[in-house]
């Protein structure tokens, strides 16, 4: 399309619209609104305005014509005026009012006039549109006029029929633009045109006017919000904007005190409509609304788009701000709804939650108001009396919303939180809330089943492992893991605001009174000393110190010397031991137990011979919550930890070494904690700086292994996880390791073998140039051709048969004839005796564990047998490098090897066959 010139002299415009405009009047059809449209699109629109009366005189002849008219004209005409009052102002109320009333004529049934006539959409949308025009194009303050009395018949059908279209229309577009159009009627559009401001006296006016109204439009607008999901997020976004605009129009406190009543006018049956907002009229409205209210509010906190909350946020700051003196009843319902926003997962959500809380406190609406305080703390007492029960009965939807809730009270009572927990009835419903909500689910059998990774010659891979696992805990009421989290910030929170000694002895007596509580109270008691240090805690509203590291290292070295006591670390973890006298240990060691427990029954049917499966593993549950809170004490007090490391780190380094998988897992990640929060660069760091005492308890409970059956362990990880500079240390400790194998090795061979694992283990790690030396000689490239070598092993094996028959003596002979062994060359260098070098301290060591390992290849135990095999592997690895030390250990180990390899289980068999092809390097 060419672009037209812009006509701006009314003159000539007239004349160009003048033949149009008669020819409209005389045949209203849709083909003559076009071209009318299409000559006013020509106009400027100073010469649309002077023409605007005229223009508009045949587009409403048209729509009053009597007699049936079709849907496609009256669109026509409507979309013809909309564009006309979007390009002009209207400054006659008459013009106003005339429009006005015949649009309403267009929506409404003639029938029933109360309802929408049965038209086509586009029809209802564009005379919604066009309404919306109009008022917008209404100049000063005639608008005004519509909100007169006189007016308000038709201002009530509009109304009406606004509501109809937005509650059963099914086109949203349809709905979203009545809604739209509803709030224009307020005169609080929120479109980006510029609006006439009105002045108080002005919006008390409104107030009064829409009181008559105020009951049908909050009823229309709430069933709206409460209706189908499906309806979509921008339909119930603008009818909860809507709803909210209105209440505060009219029930404002500040100007409801201005309102005086104004003597009585006769006005006829139209003063029928006018209401009266006295104080019994406001106090009997604020009632029915917090109905409607909640019903609203169950509906939309909840709601899965962001949006719908978002505007539950600014219709509780809009009510709580302007209308808490007249709505009291809805104060609860509207600060439940706010504090539960407080952690929503939407950050825009957060953040406007948390700007309409601070301004709220800086209007003294929270803090020196102590009726909202009141209300905070009952609904926070009510909240936890019904948490037990709403986590059992809820989905995981409505749980996530409580939990929000909960948290969100915390965090806007804030420093008061304090002054909350020194009241008993509330710290006892709190804490027993928690204590129901944490409880776990300990019936998954895979729990105890899974058993740690004895391969340790490969220690680092392995330690990259169980670095790379994460424990996830499961739950008897919840399986959302948000859920999880949600409960750590809430009991953080607490921590952070709540008196520190106090919650800290609460949940101890708690983790005292009942093994059914003992998880739960040290999973809220780790969370307590993290939030009380701050650790990853969001706060909304009332900053407070950090408590002092002087209280905080009190509380945790209570702490952690009850977690770490004999009672409550050597639990019962697995029914089958590993061999017959390791059993018999930990036998020894749970007596003890049993002996000094306060929970001596309990204990006494712990240590039985056939613990449950649930049992163990709450046990193995509790042992790693146990780790972790001491992995989060480490974080929390920082350096100030290193001074705990003397009672606290010989226990975490006994649990890395356990059977159990999870345990050992939960040590490991106590044992980063600990690095982290300390200083220290790594595990190796963490144990070289501190192995001095260490191994001075290490040495100890050697002496006493009857009553300290875990000690092996300790080594065995402490050799795991450092360097050869941790060798002289352990040189002695060895030594004695050694010799208590030899008095008694029926009975700890297999508890000792784990160690002898582990040290040969890291002698191949600490020691890589030696034991792989001999093997880059015999490949330059330092790869071994694996066919080679089988073949040449088999062709000797055959050979060496073929001889031992007899079938090959001659031969032998021959070839032992032809090649005479040479003369050992003189050595002109050599003066005196010869003396044999000193041995380093891992060859001496490797080889005494060799022939250690010799007397325990025929033991009845396949499980020692195997675990003798692998560490002979690694000793004769470790003394390749020493041919004169390995080949007389060799010649002695060959007899029982010979036997494992004739006459074992397959697994044995395999195992030394992998030994002797370790000898043939």
């Amino acid at each position: 399309m060419l672009n037209m010139a812009v006509i701006d002299d009314p003159r000539e415009a007239f004349g160009s619209l003048r033949p149009v405009c008669v020819l409209l009047t005389r045949e209203p059809t849709v083909h003559n609104v076009e071209r009318l449209r299409t000559q006013l699109q020509g106009l400027s629109d100073s010469a649309l305005q002077q023409l605007q009366e005229y223009i508009l005189f045949p587009l409403r002849f048209a729509l009053k014509t009597p007699g049936p008219k079709k849907d496609s004209q009256v669109l026509a005409v409507v979309e013809c005026v909309a564009y006309v009052l979007t390009s002009t102002c209207v400054q006659s109320w008459e013009l106003l009012r005339d429009l006005f009333s015949e649009l309403c004529v267009c929506l409404c049934s003639p029938s029933n006039p109360g309802k929408p006539a049965p038209v086509s959409e586009e029809l209802k949308t564009a005379v919604v549109q066009a309404l919306d025009a109009l008022l917008h194009a209404a100049y000063g303050d005639i608008v005004l006029h519509l909100y007169e009395p006189p007016m308000m018949p038709a201002l009530g059908l509009a109304i009406s029929l606004l509501l109809e279209l937005g509650e059963h229309e099914k086109s949203r577009k349809l709905q979203t633009a009545a809604l739209k159009c509803l709030q224009v009627f307020l005169l609080q559009c929120d479109c980006s045109q510029l609006h006439r401001s009105m002045n108080e006296e002005e919006e008390r006016m409104l107030g009064r006017t829409f009181a008559s109204f105020l009951p049908g439009i909050t009823q229309g607008l709430s069933r709206v919000v409460t209706g189908d999901v499906k309806q979509g997020h921008a339909v119930t976004v603008s009818a909860m904007r809507v709803w909210f605009k209105t209440v505060v129009l009219v029930m404002d406190e500040k100007q409801l005190s201005k309102d005086k009543e104004k003597p009585v006018v006769e006005l006829g049956r139209v003063g029928e409509l006018m209401v009266q907002r006295t104080k019994e009229w406001v106090k009997d409205t604020g009632g029915k609304l917090a109905v409607l209210l909640k019903k609203m509010l169950a509906c939309s906190s909840g709601h899965r788009h962001w949006k719908v909350r978002m505007e539950v946020v600014e219709l509780s700051s809009h009510l709580l701000s302007r209308c808490h003196g007249t709505l009291v009843d809805s104060i609860s319902p509207l600060l439940e709804a706010l504090v539960g926003l407080v952690n929503d997962e939407s950050l825009e959500v957060r953040s406007r939650c948390d700007e309409v809380l601070k301004s709220m406190a800086e209007q003294n609406l929270i803090g020196g108001n102590q009726a909202f305080i009141d209300i905070l703390s009952e609904n926070l007492h009510s909240l936890t009396t019904s948490l037990p029960r709403l986590m059992r009965s809820a989905d995981d939807q409505d749980k996530l919303s409580t939990l929000n809730l909960f948290l969100g009270y915390l965090k806007i009572l804030g420093p008061r939180v304090s002054a909350v927990l020194n009241s008993a009835a509330h710290l006892q419903r709190i804490s027993k809330a928690l204590m129901q909500v944490l409880e776990m689910d300990v019936t998954d059998v895979r729990i105890v089943e899974e058993r740690r990774f004895h391969n340790e010659a490969r220690g680092e891979q392995h330690t990259e492992l169980l670095e790379r696992a994460t424990q996830k805990k499961y739950f008897r009421y919840f399986t959302d893991e948000r859920i999880f989290a949600l409960l750590r910030q809430l009991c953080r929170v607490l921590g952070y605001y709540g008196d520190l000694y106090l919650l800290v002895d609460h949940f101890m007596d708690l983790y005292r009174e009942s093994v059914v509580y003992r998880k739960q109270a040290a999973l809220v008691l780790n969370e307590l000393i993290a939030g009380a240090a701050g650790m990853n805690l969001e706060t909304s509203v009332g900053q407070k110190d950090l408590v002092s590291q002087e209280n905080l290292k009190a509380a945790v070295t209570s702490v952690t010397e009850e977690y770490t006591s004999l009672v409550n670390w050597h639990l019962v973890t697995t029914s089958v031991e590993s061999e017959q006298g390791d059993s018999t240990a930990f036998s020894q060691s749970r007596l003890l137990s049993i002996t000094t427990s306060a929970n001596t029954d309990y204990l006494k049917s712990s240590a039985g011979l056939n613990p449950t499966i649930g049992l163990m593993n709450s046990n193995i549950w509790q042992i790693c919550i146990q780790l972790e809170g001491i992995g989060c004490f480490a974080l929390a007090l920082g350096p100030q930890f290193r001074l705990l490391l003397i009672t606290a780190l010989y226990p975490v380094l006994e649990k890395a070494g356990d059977e159990t998988l999870l345990i050992s897992q939960a040590a490991l990640g106590a044992m980063r904690d600990i690095c982290k929060g300390c200083g220290y660069n790594s595990l190796k760091d963490l144990i070289n700086q501190n192995s001095d005492y260490l191994v001075n308890d290490i040495s100890l409970n050697l002496q006493r292994l009857s009553q300290h059956p875990h000690t092996p362990r300790v080594l065995s990880v402490m050799i795991s996880n450092s360097d050869a500079s941790l060798l002289p240390l352990v040189v002695d400790i060895i030594q004695d390791v050694l010799m208590a194998l030899d008095h008694c090795y029926d009975e700890r061979a297999p508890v000792f073998c784990v160690v002898l694992h582990s040290l040969i283990g890291a002698f191949v790690r600490w020691f890589p140039a030696e034991t792989s030396s001999r093997n880059e000689c015999r490949n330059p490239d330092g790869e071994r051709d694996l066919p080679e070598e089988m073949t040449r092993f088999l062709l000797d094996y055959h050979r060496q048969r073929q001889v031992a028959e007899g079938n090959a003596a001659e031969e032998a002979e021959l070839e032992d004839t032809e090649m005479p062994p040479p003369a050992p060359e003189p050595d002109d260098s050599e003066e005196g005796p010869a003396v044999k070098p000193e041995l380093p301290p891992h060859i001496s060591i490797a080889k005494e564990v060799m022939e250690r390992c010799i007397h325990l290849l025929s033991d009845k135990s396949l499980r020692l047998r195997l675990k003798v095999l692998d560490v002979l592997e690694l000793c004769v690895t470790v003394l390749q490098s020493h041919e004169n030390e390995l080949l007389p250990m060799a010649h002695r180990a060959w007899p029982p090897l010979v036997q494992r390899l004739t006459n074992d289980d397959p697994l044995a068999v395999l195992r030394a066959f992998k030994v002797h092809w370790v000898y043939s390097w």
